[in-house]
């Protein structure tokens, strides 16, 4: 039946990502299959790929995973969550209780895909787009129709702003690399915060 043949794709996936987290030695088959699950990423190879010329810009890996970790803090009501989203396009606000009272309590995360048009006649601001992080490696400019270069792979880290959640900010401040300082420009700074 149905049910049968998609719970035994289920078991072979399984299976195979269970190889793949032990660092079993993976056949050339199972390298294309992977590769197959996913044909918008950069292609990877084992034999292609020399351990020493990786770096976290290296188009294989930032392709694939994040390299930076960008917290945006400030005050409640501020718009974090509301830049995260305009970058990434993912909801960091997920909770019941946040949706309701329309803040951020616990922390939220998000991944973006940052691309520049190979254009030098498209000018920044214009040159750069973001997507969220699984979109394909091949963008197309918008602005001119010239293909678009990843330039990074960033995660985001929404924080709460409100001063009674600021054990959870500084919680979210251990995994980041840099931060977005987020004020409103209807406020005064600082904040009591």
């Amino acid at each position: 039946t149905k049910q049968k043949r998609e719970m035994a794709d289920i078991q072979s996936k399984l299976e195979l990502e269970k190889k793949v987290v032990e660092g079993k030695e993976i056949s050339t088959d199972i390298q294309e299959e992977l590769m197959a699950r996913q044909p918008h990423l950069m292609k990877q190879s084992l034999e292609n790929l020399d351990p020493k010329m990786i770096t976290p810009l290296t188009p294989q890996v930032i392709s694939r995973q994040a390299t930076i970790n960008i917290g945006t803090i400030g005050h409640v009501a501020h718009g974090k969550s509301t830049v995260v989203k305009a970058i990434t396009g993912v909801q960091t606000v997920r909770f019941h209780n946040e949706k309701i009272r329309n803040i951020t309590i616990k922390l939220g995360y998000a991944n973006a895909k940052i691309f520049k048009c190979n254009n030098p006649e498209c000018q920044a601001p214009d040159c750069f787009r973001s997507t969220g992080s699984h979109a394909e490696d091949n963008q197309i400019c918008e602005k001119c129709t010239s293909p678009m270069v990843l330039q990074r792979h960033i995660s985001f880290v929404d924080c709460p702003g409100h001063d009674i959640l600021m054990a959870t900010m500084l919680n979210g401040v251990a995994v980041m690399d840099a931060a977005i300082l987020l004020i409103a420009a209807n406020e005064t700074c600082p904040q009591p915060q």
